[in-house]
């Protein structure tokens, strides 16, 4: 394309040759330089319009500021929705967290009136001179930290839980418990003359002499390994409470379990008699690690002042 210029201060005509790419962005810029122009004037019309409360214009820039204020309160509802639902998830936590709390507290010997996890702690200080209120982004990340603490302290309340029931278990299958709570030691563990050869022999057990019929009581839960007719023992009882530990009760009048049975720590497993090689009524008891006889006073060290035991007991000597 080409251009002639005419002008009366030019001594002759001029002519400008474009080409088409250059043709092209020239119209492009003028197109541009149109449209900012409209740009420009209908933002000045439009606030001239609003200043003026042109009915129409001033509708139309109502309903887009509602249009952005409704956008704004649904995001703002999506994200109390998302927390409200995150609180009610940390309730039910802190709900399981306090009963957990109480039973952990329960096994560890804390008295409830000493500790109760039901009651907020007393808090307090200062007022700080540059607070200021949460944003809605700090809010949901001081959510999402205390539930994950919340959890962990859950896990680590289960896990000493366990850990506590488990010594439980362990303490309850230890023969802590007096076979028999009336009568009284009548012959120790150690050597001693036996009262039949007259001899120095090994009396692997404790003696208690008490009246026929007398409950012969667990020491600890187990189960009957043997329960049955001894020639030596009389009628006998044997219950293993695991770990390589056994306890053995001889000269029984009557057996009261058989075996394989279950017991518990102080329940009724036979009478006090005088069967077998026996000079009278009174319960033999033993207790074996891994096989070997262990002085049963070691064991039975948890008794009260007015037990069988007491003049015994290694703790109160």
């Amino acid at each position: 394309m080409q251009i002639i210029v005419v002008d009366k201060r030019l001594s002759r005509a001029r002519t400008l040759t474009l080409s088409p790419r250059m043709f092209a962005v020239a119209m492009a810029g003028l197109a541009m330089a149109v449209l900012f122009s409209v740009i420009g004037l209908y933002a000045v019309t439009f606030r001239a319009a609003v200043a003026l409360e042109v009915p129409y214009i001033r509708d139309l820039a109502s309903s887009l500021m509602r249009g952005e204020i409704e956008r704004n309160e649904q995001f703002v509802r999506d994200n109390v929705s998302a927390m409200a639902r995150r609180l009610g998830e940390m309730q039910a936590q802190l709900m399981r967290l306090d009963a957990l709390g109480e039973r952990v507290a329960k096994l560890a010997g804390i008295r409830p009136e000493e500790f109760s996890f039901r009651d907020l702690p007393g808090r307090g200080g200062i007022e700080s001179e540059d607070a200021r209120p949460l944003s809605m982004s700090e809010l949901g990340d001081q959510v999402e930290r205390v539930a994950r603490g919340v959890e962990s302290r859950a896990d680590y309340l289960d896990v000493v839980e366990s850990e506590l029931m488990s010594v439980q278990v362990r303490t309850a299958l230890l023969p802590h418990n007096t076979p028999v709570t009336t009568g009284f030691v009548g012959s120790g563990f150690g050597r001693r003359l036996d009262p039949f050869s007259g001899q120095v022999a090994m009396h692997a057990g404790l003696d208690f002499a008490a009246p026929v019929g007398t409950p012969i009581l667990s020491a600890a839960g187990g189960v009957v390994s043997t329960a049955e007719y001894n020639p030596a023992f009389g009628h006998m009882v044997v219950i293993d409470h695991g770990n390589g530990l056994q306890t053995l009760y001889a000269h029984a009048s009557k057996l009261d379990v058989r075996s394989g049975e279950i017991v518990r720590k102080g329940q009724r497993i036979a009478l006090v008699g005088s069967t077998g090689r026996s000079t009278g009524a009174h319960l033999h008891f033993e207790v074996h690690v891994n096989g070997i006889p262990q002085n049963p006073a070691r064991f039975l060290s948890r008794q009260s002042h007015d037990s069988p035991l007491a003049e015994l007991n290694p703790r109160r000597r």
